[in-house]
């Protein structure tokens, strides 16, 4: 039986789903109330096995891969006017004669987390900035890599999880996970608290899934909604690295005039940027120039 003090979330997704990217203010925002009451664990579904052998009627996307790169963007664009997190249409091409499918980067993750459990879901996250707000073409190799270097995984074990088999055996188990519990369409939730489930499918508000928990826990699982202080935005933005707008306002509960005119003032102490990406953008933490002698890598 399951640590009854614990909820866990099963977040079945896809990195290049733009609803599972829709979904992160949501899924942060339940991190930052719950704390470790509630772990979420990530099960990769393998959303696109062949983009030339699938088809999504309601968006009108498969097939030829170049064709299918433009509808996605139209689809992905569409998406981001509802859930409100960035994306970038110019230059798309997640899908191309050589990279047909999005298992790569389901396997890349799985090769995270059996490089370091710790740093998975921030490379998940990073692979999902890379597609949607960078139009970059996460399927190649070569990406795939650099982005497990920006999260400081260890390349050369990563890699060889990718070569050895390791990680696509894990992807399957995944795959299988999925089947089981019929997760067709991404993201869906399972619940589990003790021995009871409640399952959510599809994207979801920050009060569904609280009352899916208050009510699986039987109210013994409370949120703690953070004090909206400019030193906790900052605490946010630390903590994962950069934040989207949508991100902070919904943690928060912020409106987004307020929002912003305490981010433009962190900003003016040098804390924190505003990158532009697509169309929108995210505020980053800007650390302090750190050398490594370890690593030889010196980073602001």
């Amino acid at each position: 039986m399951q640590n009854q003090s614990r909820l866990e979330i099963l977040a079945f997704t896809d990195p290049v789903c733009t609803w599972c990217w829709g979904s992160e203010p949501v899924l942060r925002k339940v991190e930052t109330w719950y704390g470790d009451a509630v772990r979420i664990r990530y099960v990769m579904g393998g959303l696109v096995e062949d983009i030339r052998a699938f088809y999504d009627r309601a968006n009108d996307i498969g097939g030829d891969p170049e064709r299918s790169n433009a509808q996605i963007a139209r689809h992905w664009l569409e998406a981001s006017e509802r859930h409100g997190m960035p994306v970038r249409i110019e230059g798309f091409r997640l899908f191309s004669a050589e990279t047909v499918s999005t298992y790569p980067q389901n396997i890349a993750f799985k090769a995270a987390e059996l490089t370091n459990p710790g740093l998975a879901a921030r490379y998940l996250r990073r692979m999902c900035e890379a597609s949607a707000a960078e139009a970059r073409e996460t399927g190649r190799q070569e990406v795939i890599i650099e982005l497990a270097s920006d999260v400081g995984l260890d390349v050369a074990a990563f890699i060889g999880h990718l070569k050895d088999g390791s990680a696509e055996t894990s992807f399957q188990k995944d795959m299988e996970t999925t089947r089981r519990y019929g997760a067709r369409g991404f993201p869906t939730f399972v619940f589990r608290y003790g021995e009871r489930e409640t399952m959510l499918r599809g994207y979801q508000s920050f009060p569904a899934m609280q009352a899916v928990i208050d009510a699986l826990s039987g109210g013994r699982l409370q949120g703690r909604a953070p004090e909206t202080a400019p030193e906790n935005l900052l605490g946010f933005i630390r903590t994962y690295g950069r934040a989207a707008p949508v991100e902070l306002a919904t943690v928060f509960d912020l409106a987004i005039g307020e929002l912003e005119t305490m981010l433009t003032g962190l900003a003016e102490t040098g804390l924190i940027r505003r990158v532009e990406v697509g169309n929108g953008y995210f505020w980053e933490f800007m650390s302090l120039p750190v050398c490594d002698a370890e690593s030889g890598i010196c980073t602001l």
